[in-house]
C-alpha cells in the first residue's frame, strides 16, 4: 500500500479502535478493519476508503459526491461495497461519518 493509504489507515485506526472490538488485517492489498470477522472498512491505495454497507443503503449513498461502487481489479463489487474518494475524507468528521455508516449497517446484519 502507498503512503496515502497508510495515512488513511492511521486515521481510521485512531477513530475505530476506541470500540475495542475491532480487528485489523491486511487483505487484498487493503488495510481492513473488521468487527466479528466482517469487514467494516478498508484503507486502500491512494487514500481511498472502502466501506461495506447494506445494499439498499449503498444504492442511496453512491449518489453522494466522491462515492463510487467499489471495484477490485476489473470486477465491480455492487452497491454493498463503496469507494470513498480521499477528497471527501479530508476532515475527520467526514471520515467519522463513513465509519459510523459502516458500523450502523453492520449492526443491521446482526
Amino acid at each position: 500500500m502507498d503512503t496515502s493509504g497508510e495515512e488513511l489507515a492511521d486515521r481510521v485506526r485512531a477513530l475505530l479502535t476506541l470500540d475495542g472490538d475491532i480487528e485489523e488485517k491486511r487483505m487484498f492489498g487493503t488495510r481492513a478493519f473488521l468487527r466479528e470477522g466482517h469487514i467494516l472498512v478498508g484503507a486502500r491505495s491512494g487514500g481511498v476508503l472502502l466501506v461495506r454497507v447494506d445494499e439498499e443503503h449503498g444504492a442511496m449513498l453512491v449518489t453522494r459526491p466522491g462515492v463510487a461502487t467499489a471495484a477490485m481489479g476489473p470486477r465491480t463489487m455492487g452497491t454493498g461495497w463503496l469507494d470513498v474518494s480521499p477528497r471527501v475524507l479530508a476532515a475527520d468528521d467526514e471520515l467519522a461519518f463513513w465509519l459510523d455508516v459502516a458500523r450502523e449497517d453492520a449492526n443491521r446484519d446482526d
